[in-house]
């Protein structure tokens, strides 16, 4: 495939064979986005794991220290006895029956639902409308919680969820283009110790295989995975 001007001048400026630092890959990744609007910043993490195998699981959440930059609009699926706990933390959406309906009428407008364990019998029935898109409540993720404040609060502050696909990689957004290089590292640098903590003890052999960032449209960076 023919490379652009705009794509040889990226490339001209590292080394795409090189390892870099954390710190040098967050400098680096600002430098080669090209977008003119603020690119989202991504991590992909290839893990020695196999994720058929439901030991080898990995999947979790963490709240990132800076936030990922993006407004995040958040469902809160509860009872009415939860309804002005779930708004008073600043959900853009609140309800039960009536949201169920909408989604199953393939409304899907989120980045997060939360719910109450209570409601789980009705919001368990959207599994095959949710679950594909990323959005069904989990208690491992702590959006199925007695606690909607914190739930909502914490998802508004940063707070993402992740989960290893069938391929063996965890793909997570760590910020924008606009953060500094330090707000970068801390953001990745959370994730990965999260991810390294929840390492099954079924998984032999090196555990972080690579560690790549990228900017939307833009090539990736790979980065030192001295992680295991």
């Amino acid at each position: 495939m023919k490379l652009t001007k705009k794509r040889k001048e990226v490339e001209a400026k590292y080394d795409l064979a090189k390892s870099y630092t954390l710190i040098e890959g967050c400098e680096l990744v600002k430098k080669i986005v090209t977008t003119k609007f603020d690119s989202s910043i991504d991590v992909s993490v290839r893990l020695g794991v196999d994720p058929r195998k439901a030991n080898q699981m990995v999947r979790g959440s963490v709240t990132l220290p800076h936030g990922t930059g993006k407004t995040v609009k958040v469902l809160v699926l509860c009872t009415p006895d939860k309804e002005e706990e779930a708004k008073q933390a600043g959900a853009d959406y609140v309800g039960l029956d009536d949201y169920i309906q909408k989604i199953k009428d393939g409304w899907t407008d989120v980045d997060v639902i939360i719910t109450v364990p209570a409601a789980m019998g009705k919001v368990g029935a959207l599994g095959r409308i949710l679950g594909p898109r990323g959005l069904m409540p989990n208690p491992k993720t702590g959006t199925v919680t007695m606690d909607v404040a914190k739930a909502v609060n914490d998802v508004k502050a940063g707070k993402i969820d992740f989960k290893v696909d069938k391929y063996g990689i965890i793909n997570a957004s760590v910020g924008k283009a606009s953060f500094s290089p330090t707000q970068l590292q801390e953001n990745t640098n959370e994730l990965l110790q999260t991810i390294v903590k929840l390492k099954p003890t079924a998984a032999k052999g090196a555990y972080v295989r690579s560690v790549f960032l990228s900017g939307t449209m833009s090539p990736s960076v790979k980065i030192e995975s001295k992680l295991n």
